[in-house]
């Protein structure tokens, strides 16, 4: 594995450390702020709000520089906003500090992938693309129960420090084993947004928001559903959700090795539909807890195991907009997540169990793989 490669996921381990760790610490968070956990859950909603605004805020300032510059800038504006987060004096000033936190994340994934791509052959930029991204899973797997315990065992301002200190040594290693990749060649800032005349680009952020949105309907529901439906105890959720981040780490990894052999449309479709029996199988067979964990696992490996190849399509059918495309990526991501959790709080909202935040998903999900079919068509087209 390439030195860069490793360094490009250094980075999204520091982001994925960012945007999920907030979800661990909530009850410390609101406790300390003395503010409800509803309030508290605003802190997740303006990192998403974050990550919109600076994927479109880099295209204007991205113009003509330096790929490597731009890595190192978007980790040291991650290294202010949890610095501030450290030391945040009260809710108002941590929501700002979330909120400059989020700016980087998708510019950060877009222009990783766009230097994956580059110090890569041709036929094996997905897997790099996937190597950059399994810094992400490891962020589930090893980065968010390390936080916990620091947080547990000091208070939740720990949780902010390691990201910040990660995001220093990150910084070093880019600078260290990055090579310098020029700057994307400018035609101006409207050709930035030229590619997205074409249906291509819109239909694959729809696959992204509404397929990753559809697991995200019951996966935000994760606690809920293995205490209270599973029967698992409160003792037992680490190494639950040591499963599930070892489904994400494992669905980062076959994503990879499947683009030896398989196109990244084809990828797509498989991990969607796997994505689609995780949600059956949840809504229906919540209550036994092998089968509970079995597609949980099954969930977590299609929703990161899709996350490679749609970022290898973005960046391909985005032609002159390359860094607007794939920072998109991740905006549609944050809204599958938000609209997700929206839609699967809906059936409990009317008094059913928390199984039934499946039903949406599973809607979601259909659109999406429903999507995917159109979208090949188009693709195969644009390529003849």
């Amino acid at each position: 594995m390439k030195k860069s490669l490793i360094a490009l996921s250094m980075g999204t381990l520091g982001l994925g450390m960012a945007e999920f760790g907030m979800m661990s610490i909530l009850s410390a968070v609101a406790h300390n702020f003395d503010i409800t956990i509803a309030a508290a859950g605003h802190l997740i909603s303006a990192y998403a709000l974050g990550v919109c605004c600076g994927a479109v805020l880099l295209v204007f300032l991205a113009q003509g520089r330096s790929l490597k510059m731009l890595l190192i800038a978007l980790m040291l504006v991650m290294c202010l906003g949890n610095s501030m987060a450290v030391f945040a004096p009260d809710y108002p000033f941590m929501l700002t500090a979330r909120f400059i936190s989020g700016l980087p994340h998708g510019g950060y994934f877009g222009i990783a992938g766009i230097v994956a791509k580059k110090l890569s052959p041709p036929n094996r930029q997905i897997e790099a693309v996937a190597i950059m991204i399994s810094g992400m899973t490891v962020a589930n797997l090893f980065g968010i129960p390390l936080a916990s315990f620091l947080v547990h065992t000091f208070s939740w301002h720990m949780l902010f420090v390691l990201i910040v200190l990660w995001g220093a040594l990150t910084i070093f290693i880019i600078g260290r084993w990055v090579p310098e990749v020029p700057a994307l060649p400018s035609k101006g800032l409207s050709a930035q947004f030229k590619f997205l005349q074409k249906p291509l680009p819109w239909i694959l952020l729809f696959i992204i928001m509404a397929g990753n949105g559809g697991m995200f309907c019951w996966y935000s529901y994760i606690n809920p559903l293995m205490l209270h439906k599973a029967g698992f105890n409160s003792g037992d959720m680490p190494v639950i959700m040591l499963i599930a981040g070892t489904g994400m780490v494992l669905g980062n990894y076959a994503s990879g090795v499947l683009s030896h052999r398989f196109s990244a449309v084809r990828i797509t479709q498989i991990m969607i539909l796997l994505m689609l029996f995780a949600s059956l199988g949840i809504f229906l067979t919540a209550d036994i807890p092998w089968a509970a964990i079995f597609f949980m696992f099954i969930g977590t490996f299609g929703l990161f195991g899709v996350s490679g190849p749609e970022q290898d399509l973005i960046i391909d059918i985005s032609t002159g907009g390359e860094i607007l495309g794939a920072s998109g990526a991740q905006v549609a991501f944050n809204l599958g997540n938000a609209l997700g959790a929206l839609c699967g709080g809906i059936p409990m909202a009317f008094g059913y169990g928390v199984q039934y935040s499946a039903i949406p998903g599973i809607a979601w999900t259909l659109f999406g793989l429903a999507a995917v079919f159109y979208f090949k068509n188009l693709y195969i087209a644009s390529k003849s």
